[in-house]
């Protein structure tokens, strides 16, 4: 099994075609519950679970890769970013031992959910994944992010840093 078959389920599908599928399901399912719950406590539900989701699936992969949390941020976040590199545009400001930063400046699965009037559920399922894995480095890896095209941001900015070997 690959790094990211536990998240991907059918890892020749494109992460794009995942969440599209995803919020097929979903986007009725949070509607309904906003109905019958309202606004803020659906969607509190649904931020809840997603969240814990996200969380025990890249726990889960990290707990399989061997070596040190630093090693299991970088083969993650490298799997990732063959799913992901199709689909944004972005603008390196540096990549070195102690630092990783970019801003992605155009996304389509940001353009897809705020789209479908979903944006916090686009940031559920395809943004929180760069939490959870930079989470699998903890001690080695920080991670900072201001702002997403997802939630109205002129770009996602990624902030890595590296404790040193």
């Amino acid at each position: 099994m690959g790094v990211r078959d536990d998240y991907m389920v059918v890892p020749g599908l494109p992460l794009l075609e995942k969440a599209r599928i995803q919020a097929q399901v979903l986007v009725p399912v949070m509607r309904a519950l906003r109905a019958e719950l309202g606004r803020d406590k659906a969607d509190a539900v649904v931020k809840a679970a997603l969240r814990d989701w996200s969380h025990q699936v890249f726990a889960k992969i990290g707990e399989g890769i061997e070596g040190s949390p630093g090693r299991k941020f970088a083969k993650m976040n490298r799997a990732l970013e063959e799913v992901t590199m199709s689909e944004v545009t972005f603008e390196m400001h540096r990549r070195d031992k102690a630092a990783l930063e970019f801003d992605v400046t155009s996304c389509r699965f940001a353009e897809f959910f705020r789209a479908l009037g979903e944006p916090e559920l686009g940031a559920l399922l395809v943004c929180s994944a760069d939490i959870d894995i930079a989470a699998a480095g903890a001690g080695d890896v920080d991670f900072k992010r201001e702002q997403t095209l997802m939630q109205g941001g002129n770009s996602c900015t990624f902030r890595y840093k590296f404790a040193p070997r």
